[in-house]
Protein backbone atom coordinates (compact mmCIF):
# COMPACT_ATOMS: atom_id res chain seq x y z
CA UNK A 1 0.00 0.00 0.00
CA UNK A 2 1.08 3.65 -0.77
CA UNK A 3 -0.47 6.64 0.63
CA UNK A 4 -0.24 10.33 -0.62
CA UNK A 5 -0.94 12.74 1.84
CA UNK A 6 -1.99 15.84 0.36
CA UNK A 7 -1.81 19.32 2.48
CA UNK A 8 -3.83 22.43 1.30
CA UNK A 9 -1.37 24.12 3.34
CA UNK A 10 1.99 25.11 3.10
CA UNK A 11 4.74 23.67 5.15
CA UNK A 12 6.99 26.81 5.42
CA UNK A 13 4.78 28.00 8.34
CA UNK A 14 4.01 26.54 11.74
CA UNK A 15 0.48 25.41 11.83
CA UNK A 16 -1.96 22.58 13.16
CA UNK A 17 -2.51 21.08 9.96
CA UNK A 18 0.74 20.88 8.97
CA UNK A 19 1.66 19.36 12.72
CA UNK A 20 -0.87 16.52 11.85
CA UNK A 21 0.23 15.70 8.60
CA UNK A 22 3.52 15.35 9.89
CA UNK A 23 2.64 13.11 12.60
CA UNK A 24 0.77 10.81 10.56
CA UNK A 25 3.16 10.31 7.97
CA UNK A 26 5.75 9.37 10.46
CA UNK A 27 3.14 6.96 12.16
CA UNK A 28 2.90 5.21 8.94
CA UNK A 29 6.54 4.95 8.19
CA UNK A 30 7.15 3.60 11.76
CA UNK A 31 5.01 0.55 10.41
CA UNK A 32 6.28 0.16 7.14
CA UNK A 33 3.88 1.54 5.69
CA UNK A 34 5.21 3.99 2.26
CA UNK A 35 3.93 7.44 2.42
CA UNK A 36 5.05 10.72 0.97
CA UNK A 37 3.29 13.98 1.55
CA UNK A 38 2.30 16.05 -1.42
CA UNK A 39 2.36 20.01 -0.30
CA UNK A 40 2.76 23.18 -2.02
CA UNK A 41 5.56 26.00 -1.90
CA UNK A 42 4.93 29.62 -0.52
CA UNK A 43 5.20 32.02 -3.20
CA UNK A 44 7.73 34.70 -1.14
CA UNK A 45 10.55 35.35 -2.81
CA UNK A 46 13.60 34.85 -0.58
CA UNK A 47 12.30 31.03 -0.66
CA UNK A 48 10.04 30.33 -3.32
CA UNK A 49 13.11 28.43 -5.01
CA UNK A 50 14.90 27.20 -1.60
CA UNK A 51 12.58 24.76 0.08
CA UNK A 52 13.50 21.68 0.07
CA UNK A 53 12.02 19.29 2.46
CA UNK A 54 13.40 16.06 1.99
CA UNK A 55 12.88 13.24 -0.60
CA UNK A 56 9.51 12.60 0.62
CA UNK A 57 7.81 15.45 1.16
CA UNK A 58 6.72 16.65 -2.55
CA UNK A 59 5.96 20.24 -3.90
CA UNK A 60 3.33 20.76 -5.95
CA UNK A 61 1.80 23.81 -6.91
CA UNK A 62 1.82 27.19 -5.29
CA UNK A 63 0.71 28.58 -2.28
CA UNK A 64 -0.37 32.16 -1.93
CA UNK A 65 -1.42 34.03 1.98
CA UNK A 66 -5.12 34.97 2.06
CA UNK A 67 -6.19 36.83 4.52
CA UNK A 68 -9.73 35.44 5.50
CA UNK A 69 -11.52 35.38 8.67
CA UNK A 70 -9.22 36.91 10.80
CA UNK A 71 -6.16 34.73 9.76
CA UNK A 72 -4.13 33.92 7.03
CA UNK A 73 -4.35 31.00 4.91
CA UNK A 74 -3.78 29.66 1.15
CA UNK A 75 -4.58 30.09 -1.77
CA UNK A 76 -3.13 27.23 -3.76
CA UNK A 77 -2.65 26.82 -7.46
CA UNK A 78 -0.93 23.92 -9.81
CA UNK A 79 0.43 26.09 -12.96
CA UNK A 80 1.80 23.53 -14.52
CA UNK A 81 -0.79 21.36 -15.56
CA UNK A 82 1.09 18.12 -16.55
CA UNK A 83 2.86 17.93 -13.54
CA UNK A 84 0.04 16.63 -11.55
CA UNK A 85 0.14 13.39 -14.63
CA UNK A 86 3.65 13.55 -14.21
CA UNK A 87 3.19 13.04 -10.53
CA UNK A 88 0.62 10.86 -10.27
CA UNK A 89 1.59 8.15 -13.11
CA UNK A 90 5.19 8.01 -11.26
CA UNK A 91 4.37 7.49 -7.84
CA UNK A 92 0.94 5.40 -8.22
CA UNK A 93 -0.64 6.09 -4.70
CA UNK A 94 -3.19 3.52 -4.05
CA UNK A 95 -4.77 6.52 -1.17
CA UNK A 96 -4.74 9.95 -1.71
CA UNK A 97 -5.37 11.45 1.56
CA UNK A 98 -6.23 15.27 1.29
CA UNK A 99 -5.93 17.68 4.53
CA UNK A 100 -8.13 20.58 4.14
CA UNK A 101 -9.64 20.87 0.51
CA UNK A 102 -9.55 24.24 -1.20
CA UNK A 103 -9.87 25.36 -4.77
CA UNK A 104 -8.82 24.94 -7.51
CA UNK A 105 -5.32 23.45 -6.33
CA UNK A 106 -7.03 20.44 -4.29
CA UNK A 107 -9.50 20.34 -7.14
CA UNK A 108 -6.71 20.20 -9.72
CA UNK A 109 -5.11 17.48 -8.21
CA UNK A 110 -8.24 15.23 -7.25
CA UNK A 111 -10.02 15.46 -11.37
CA UNK A 112 -6.85 13.49 -12.12
CA UNK A 113 -6.93 10.92 -8.98
CA UNK A 114 -7.65 7.24 -9.59
CA UNK A 115 -6.61 6.41 -6.27
CA UNK A 116 -8.67 6.07 -3.66
CA UNK A 117 -9.48 9.86 -2.24
CA UNK A 118 -10.11 10.27 1.34
CA UNK A 119 -10.51 13.67 2.98
CA UNK A 120 -9.71 14.79 6.68
CA UNK A 121 -11.49 18.08 7.22
CA UNK A 122 -9.59 19.89 9.82
CA UNK A 123 -11.76 23.26 9.64
CA UNK A 124 -14.60 24.96 11.57
CA UNK A 125 -16.12 27.44 8.57
CA UNK A 126 -19.54 27.76 10.06
CA UNK A 127 -18.52 31.16 11.92
CA UNK A 128 -17.07 32.55 8.26
CA UNK A 129 -19.09 35.69 7.56
CA UNK A 130 -17.65 35.50 3.70
CA UNK A 131 -18.65 31.76 3.26
CA UNK A 132 -21.84 33.25 4.94
CA UNK A 133 -22.11 35.93 2.47
CA UNK A 134 -20.82 34.03 -0.60
CA UNK A 135 -22.32 30.27 0.01
CA UNK A 136 -21.47 29.46 -3.21
CA UNK A 137 -17.73 27.91 -2.76
CA UNK A 138 -19.45 25.89 -0.06
CA UNK A 139 -21.54 24.48 -2.57
CA UNK A 140 -19.13 23.92 -5.28
CA UNK A 141 -16.85 22.23 -2.69
CA UNK A 142 -20.20 19.42 -1.75
CA UNK A 143 -20.86 18.53 -5.02
CA UNK A 144 -16.69 18.27 -5.77
CA UNK A 145 -16.47 15.32 -2.79
CA UNK A 146 -19.68 13.67 -3.41
CA UNK A 147 -18.02 12.51 -6.92
CA UNK A 148 -14.63 12.26 -5.76
CA UNK A 149 -14.92 11.11 -2.30
CA UNK A 150 -14.30 7.39 -0.77
CA UNK A 151 -14.74 9.02 3.08
CA UNK A 152 -14.24 11.94 4.80
CA UNK A 153 -12.91 12.57 8.48
CA UNK A 154 -13.87 15.01 10.44
CA UNK A 155 -11.45 16.22 13.65
CA UNK A 156 -14.46 16.90 15.49
CA UNK A 157 -18.22 16.60 15.43
CA UNK A 158 -18.06 20.54 14.35
CA UNK A 159 -15.83 19.56 11.01
CA UNK A 160 -18.33 17.40 10.04
CA UNK A 161 -21.41 19.68 10.39
CA UNK A 162 -21.36 20.47 6.00
CA UNK A 163 -20.96 16.70 5.33
CA UNK A 164 -24.24 15.70 7.63
CA UNK A 165 -26.29 14.91 4.42
CA UNK A 166 -23.16 12.72 2.21
CA UNK A 167 -24.10 9.36 1.83
CA UNK A 168 -20.26 8.16 1.55
CA UNK A 169 -18.30 7.05 4.86
CA UNK A 170 -17.74 9.78 7.65
CA UNK A 171 -15.86 9.31 10.80
CA UNK A 172 -14.83 11.65 13.59
CA UNK A 173 -11.12 11.31 14.46
CA UNK A 174 -9.25 13.98 16.30
CA UNK A 175 -6.02 15.14 15.54
CA UNK A 176 -2.94 13.13 17.19
CA UNK A 177 -0.08 13.93 19.43
CA UNK A 178 3.41 12.36 20.01
CA UNK A 179 2.75 11.63 23.93
CA UNK A 180 6.48 10.71 23.93
CA UNK A 181 7.78 14.54 22.68
CA UNK A 182 5.17 15.84 24.44
CA UNK A 183 5.25 15.08 28.07
CA UNK A 184 6.34 16.40 31.68
CA UNK A 185 9.30 14.68 31.24
CA UNK A 186 12.42 16.41 29.40
CA UNK A 187 14.36 19.49 28.56
CA UNK A 188 12.74 23.26 29.88
CA UNK A 189 13.55 26.92 28.81
CA UNK A 190 16.46 27.58 30.74
CA UNK A 191 15.95 30.84 31.48
CA UNK A 192 12.46 31.16 32.74
CA UNK A 193 13.35 28.84 35.32
CA UNK A 194 13.60 31.46 38.14
CA UNK A 195 10.58 31.51 40.43
CA UNK A 196 7.95 33.22 38.64
CA UNK A 197 4.96 31.82 37.31
CA UNK A 198 4.98 31.04 33.56
CA UNK A 199 2.07 31.61 31.33
CA UNK A 200 1.85 30.08 27.97
CA UNK A 201 0.65 31.75 24.95
CA UNK A 202 1.45 29.82 21.88
CA UNK A 203 0.47 30.15 18.19
CA UNK A 204 -0.21 32.81 15.18
CA UNK A 205 -0.18 36.38 16.28
CA UNK A 206 -3.35 36.92 14.17
CA UNK A 207 -6.73 38.08 14.89
CA UNK A 208 -8.09 34.19 15.08
CA UNK A 209 -6.00 33.55 17.87
CA UNK A 210 -6.89 36.25 20.13
CA UNK A 211 -3.66 37.77 21.82
CA UNK A 212 -4.87 40.71 22.83
CA UNK A 213 -7.86 39.41 24.99
CA UNK A 214 -5.05 37.58 27.04
CA UNK A 215 -2.68 40.34 27.00
CA UNK A 216 -5.39 42.87 28.50
CA UNK A 217 -6.13 39.84 30.87
CA UNK A 218 -2.61 39.86 32.19
CA UNK A 219 -2.42 43.33 32.41
CA UNK A 220 -5.51 42.84 35.15
CA UNK A 221 -3.30 40.26 36.89
CA UNK A 222 -0.02 41.77 37.22
CA UNK A 223 -1.44 44.68 38.93
CA UNK A 224 -2.63 41.71 41.47
CA UNK A 225 0.42 39.51 41.27
CA UNK A 226 4.28 40.99 40.82
CA UNK A 227 5.49 37.05 40.23
CA UNK A 228 4.51 36.33 36.91
CA UNK A 229 5.34 36.29 33.00
CA UNK A 230 3.79 35.93 30.12
CA UNK A 231 5.46 33.76 27.67
CA UNK A 232 4.63 34.41 23.94
CA UNK A 233 5.57 32.11 21.29
CA UNK A 234 4.81 32.59 17.38
CA UNK A 235 4.63 35.49 14.60
CA UNK A 236 2.52 37.17 12.96
CA UNK A 237 0.63 40.09 11.31
CA UNK A 238 -0.34 41.34 14.61
CA UNK A 239 2.72 40.92 16.35
CA UNK A 240 4.35 44.88 15.85
CA UNK A 241 0.60 45.95 17.16
CA UNK A 242 0.70 43.34 20.07
CA UNK A 243 4.12 44.47 20.65
CA UNK A 244 3.19 48.17 21.06
CA UNK A 245 0.29 47.42 23.39
CA UNK A 246 2.22 46.12 25.90
CA UNK A 247 4.71 48.81 25.72
CA UNK A 248 2.34 50.91 25.83
CA UNK A 249 0.69 49.79 28.93
CA UNK A 250 3.97 49.10 30.38
CA UNK A 251 3.55 45.82 30.90
CA UNK A 252 6.94 44.51 32.56
CA UNK A 253 7.16 41.02 32.08
CA UNK A 254 5.95 39.88 28.79
CA UNK A 255 8.04 38.44 26.57
CA UNK A 256 7.90 37.82 22.81
CA UNK A 257 9.86 34.80 21.74
CA UNK A 258 8.78 34.33 17.61
CA UNK A 259 8.25 31.27 16.11
CA UNK A 260 9.96 28.16 17.56
CA UNK A 261 10.88 25.29 15.81
CA UNK A 262 9.04 22.03 15.93
CA UNK A 263 11.70 20.91 17.97
CA UNK A 264 12.17 23.90 20.51
CA UNK A 265 7.65 23.76 21.16
CA UNK A 266 7.80 20.65 23.95
CA UNK A 267 10.24 22.30 25.70
CA UNK A 268 8.18 25.70 25.96
CA UNK A 269 4.82 23.94 27.15
CA UNK A 270 7.12 22.40 29.72
CA UNK A 271 8.45 26.20 31.07
CA UNK A 272 5.14 26.96 31.33
CA UNK A 273 2.52 26.58 34.46
CA UNK A 274 -0.07 27.73 32.82
CA UNK A 275 -1.72 27.71 29.40
CA UNK A 276 -3.97 29.86 27.46
CA UNK A 277 -5.73 29.87 24.28
CA UNK A 278 -7.58 32.37 23.57
CA UNK A 279 -9.14 31.99 20.17
CA UNK A 280 -11.92 33.50 20.18
CA UNK A 281 -14.01 31.22 17.42
CA UNK A 282 -12.84 29.31 14.33
CA UNK A 283 -11.42 26.26 15.77
CA UNK A 284 -12.45 22.76 14.76
CA UNK A 285 -10.31 20.85 17.65
CA UNK A 286 -7.26 22.54 19.27
CA UNK A 287 -3.83 20.49 18.94
CA UNK A 288 -2.51 23.40 21.14
CA UNK A 289 -4.46 22.25 24.03
CA UNK A 290 -3.37 18.16 23.59
CA UNK A 291 -0.23 19.38 23.35
CA UNK A 292 -0.59 21.05 26.28
CA UNK A 293 -1.83 18.83 28.56
CA UNK A 294 0.10 15.72 27.20
CA UNK A 295 3.17 18.14 28.67
CA UNK A 296 1.03 18.22 32.14
CA UNK A 297 0.51 21.79 31.91
CA UNK A 298 -3.21 22.91 33.23
CA UNK A 299 -5.14 24.46 30.78
CA UNK A 300 -7.81 28.15 30.25
CA UNK A 301 -9.45 28.99 27.18
CA UNK A 302 -12.39 30.66 25.14
CA UNK A 303 -15.36 28.15 25.24
CA UNK A 304 -15.49 27.95 20.91
CA UNK A 305 -17.01 24.84 20.03
CA UNK A 306 -14.17 23.18 18.94
CA UNK A 307 -12.11 23.53 22.59
CA UNK A 308 -15.63 22.68 23.96
CA UNK A 309 -14.90 18.84 22.65
CA UNK A 310 -11.61 18.47 24.21
CA UNK A 311 -12.05 20.37 27.37
CA UNK A 312 -14.74 17.97 29.22
CA UNK A 313 -15.69 17.06 32.53
CA UNK A 314 -13.56 19.33 34.90
CA UNK A 315 -11.68 20.70 32.62
CA UNK A 316 -14.53 22.01 31.10
CA UNK A 317 -14.80 24.65 34.23
CA UNK A 318 -11.61 27.00 32.51
CA UNK A 319 -13.38 26.82 29.49
CA UNK A 320 -14.38 31.26 29.40
CA UNK A 321 -16.83 33.39 27.31
CA UNK A 322 -15.07 34.47 24.30
CA UNK A 323 -13.66 37.78 24.32
CA UNK A 324 -14.36 38.35 28.24
CA UNK A 325 -10.85 39.29 29.07
CA UNK A 326 -12.10 40.19 32.51
CA UNK A 327 -13.53 36.72 32.72
CA UNK A 328 -10.14 34.73 31.48
CA UNK A 329 -8.14 36.58 34.11
CA UNK A 330 -10.37 35.34 36.81
CA UNK A 331 -9.96 31.55 35.13
CA UNK A 332 -6.11 32.32 35.36
CA UNK A 333 -5.84 33.55 38.46
CA UNK A 334 -7.76 30.58 40.24
CA UNK A 335 -4.39 28.61 38.83
CA UNK A 336 -2.20 31.44 39.93
CA UNK A 337 -3.01 30.80 43.19
CA UNK A 338 -3.23 27.61 43.79
CA UNK A 339 -0.14 25.35 42.97
CA UNK A 340 -2.20 22.21 44.13
CA UNK A 341 -4.99 22.49 41.50
CA UNK A 342 -2.80 23.18 38.61
CA UNK A 343 -0.88 19.70 39.30
CA UNK A 344 -3.90 18.11 39.62
CA UNK A 345 -5.46 19.58 36.52
CA UNK A 346 -1.92 18.72 35.04
CA UNK A 347 -1.99 15.07 35.55
CA UNK A 348 -5.52 14.93 34.16
CA UNK A 349 -4.23 16.54 30.79
CA UNK A 350 -1.62 13.64 31.00
CA UNK A 351 -4.13 10.60 31.41
CA UNK A 352 -7.08 12.68 29.04
CA UNK A 353 -4.19 13.31 26.59
CA UNK A 354 -3.21 9.63 25.84
CA UNK A 355 -6.80 9.42 23.83
CA UNK A 356 -5.07 11.02 21.47
CA UNK A 357 -1.57 9.09 20.78
CA UNK A 358 -0.50 8.70 16.92
CA UNK A 359 -0.75 4.82 17.54
CA UNK A 360 -4.56 5.07 18.09
CA UNK A 361 -5.07 7.94 15.99
CA UNK A 362 -3.00 6.44 12.93
CA UNK A 363 -4.82 2.45 13.72
CA UNK A 364 -8.19 4.29 13.46
CA UNK A 365 -7.32 6.00 10.00
CA UNK A 366 -5.45 2.96 8.33
CA UNK A 367 -9.40 1.08 9.48
CA UNK A 368 -11.50 4.14 8.04
CA UNK A 369 -9.26 3.58 4.53
CA UNK A 370 -11.09 -0.26 4.80
CA UNK A 371 -14.40 1.40 5.28
CA UNK A 372 -13.83 4.08 2.17
CA UNK A 373 -12.63 1.25 0.13
CA UNK A 374 -15.26 -1.26 0.61
CA UNK A 375 -17.51 1.74 -0.24
CA UNK A 376 -15.97 2.75 -3.71
CA UNK A 377 -16.84 -1.15 -4.20
CA UNK A 378 -19.87 -0.80 -3.80
CA UNK A 379 -20.62 2.38 -5.95
CA UNK A 380 -18.66 1.02 -8.50
CA UNK A 381 -20.97 -1.96 -8.31
CA UNK A 382 -24.46 -0.36 -8.17
CA UNK A 383 -23.12 2.58 -10.70
CA UNK A 384 -22.47 6.21 -10.17
CA UNK A 385 -25.80 7.44 -8.90
CA UNK A 386 -24.61 11.09 -9.26
CA UNK A 387 -27.34 13.17 -11.13
CA UNK A 388 -26.66 14.63 -14.48
CA UNK A 389 -26.36 18.12 -13.32
CA UNK A 390 -23.32 17.50 -11.10
CA UNK A 391 -21.58 15.43 -13.54
CA UNK A 392 -21.95 18.09 -16.15
CA UNK A 393 -20.85 20.92 -13.70
CA UNK A 394 -17.98 18.38 -12.55
CA UNK A 395 -16.70 18.24 -16.35
CA UNK A 396 -17.38 22.04 -17.47
CA UNK A 397 -14.69 22.97 -14.56
CA UNK A 398 -12.42 20.15 -14.85
CA UNK A 399 -11.76 21.93 -18.56
CA UNK A 400 -10.61 25.44 -17.37
CA UNK A 401 -8.82 23.99 -14.18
Amino acid sequence: MKIGLVSYHNFVKPGGVKRHVLGLYREFKKRGIEVKIIAPRRFQKEEYRSQDFGKDIILLGTSFPLNLGGGVGDLGVVFDYFSIERLLQKEKFDILHFHNFGFPSSFQIVERSKSLNVLTFHSDISGSEFLQKFPGPIYFLKQVLRWKMAGIIGVSSLALTIFKNFSCSRKIIPNGIDTKEFSPTGPKVEKFQDGRINILFLGRIEERKGLIYLLKAYKILENKYPNLRLIIVGDGELRKESEDWVKNNRLKEVVFEGEASFEEVPSYYRTADIYVSPSPKGESFGIVLTEAMASGVPVVAFANQGYKEVMRGDAAKFLVPSRNSSALAKKIEIFVKDASLREKMGQWGIREAKKYSWAGVAGEVLDFYKVCAQYKKTKKENGNSIDKALKSLYDRVSKWV
